[in-house]
């Protein structure tokens, strides 16, 4: 499978896999103290970025599909991965398939919630991406994003601190959904398509962390629970003063997270990627 993506920095191979609608940019606040210490490997998921989309309909099975064979292609299987939201709900899917990736970091990932939940999710984020649409046509985005207020309103769902974010990463990541030709179908597939399977506890053998901000207004910090329930091998970490996007809001700390689960050895005998 074709992916664009970006590749650089020094050590151990570690695979980025951004949220729906973003582009590897989404990584951009951790990217740099990253690539110090892991050779970084972000990708664009197919429909997103400068990706095309796939000839089938996206969910998270045939997304997790196209990583694979990704991964197959670069001779990556067995790499260390990190994902964010629904790219989150991708590495654990892949964790549960077993014999696909290294040590995992699952960063407020999707598809826990339940009744109530499942509608505001999907109301909400279809609101917000016509607004974006609207905005975009309208060639308001630049002019918003520039001011605090502009970041503030535009961005109140997903950060803790929307106002202290970069200009240039907030229009990247607002032009990236707007122009996202399978973000439709990827939401209402995330809302009510598959549900997420989980793995039976010990079979998990690589380190694997579910990180969660305390002020999620996307992914409640309640699913934390759920997830960790499903996935009973796994650590759970939680972000303080941080909202959807631990990379974003508290982007120290995710590096540091990050370069600890993956610092390790892979027990599994079919994964490749061992500590330096």
């Amino acid at each position: 499978m074709e992916l664009n993506h970006i590749r650089f920095g020094i050590g151990k191979p570690l695979l980025l896999i951004h949220g729906i609608g973003g582009s590897w940019r989404s990584w951009a606040p951790v990217l740099e103290g990253l690539s110090k210490h892991r050779e970084v490997i972000a990708i664009d998921l197919p429909g997103s970025g400068k990706s095309p989309r796939l000839k089938t309909v996206s969910t998270i099975s045939t997304l997790a599909d196209a990583v694979t064979g990704f991964l197959e292609q670069e001779d990556l299987i067995g790499v260390d991965a990190v994902g964010s939201s629904m790219g989150a709900r991708l590495v654990l899917e892949l964790v549960r398939r077993g014999n696909i990736l290294g040590n995992v970091v699952s960063l407020n990932p999707g598809g826990f919630w339940q009744g109530i939940e499942t509608h505001l999710f999907y109301g909400s984020i279809a609101v917000s991406i016509r607004l974006v649409r609207l905005l975009k046509r309208l060639n308001l985005l630049p002019r918003l994003l520039k001011s605090d207020i502009g970041r503030s309103l535009l961005f109140a769902q997903f950060s803790a601190a929307p106002w202290k974010l970069p200009h240039r990463l907030t229009l990247d990541e607002l032009n990236s959904y707007a122009t996202c030709s399978n973000f439709d179908e990827l939401l209402y597939n995330l809302a009510y398509g598959e549900r997420q399977q989980g793995c039976i506890p010990g079979t998990v053998r690589q380190g694997l962390v579910i990180g969660w901000g305390r002020q999620d207004r996307v992914c409640f910090p309640s699913q934390a629970k759920r997830a960790v329930n499903l996935f009973p091998d796994a650590t759970l970490h939680w972000f303080e003063k941080c909202g959807h996007f631990p990379q974003w809001d508290q982007p120290q700390q995710t590096i540091e997270l990050i370069l600890k689960t993956t610092d390790q050895e892979v027990n599994s005998t079919s994964n490749r990627f061992t500590r330096n």
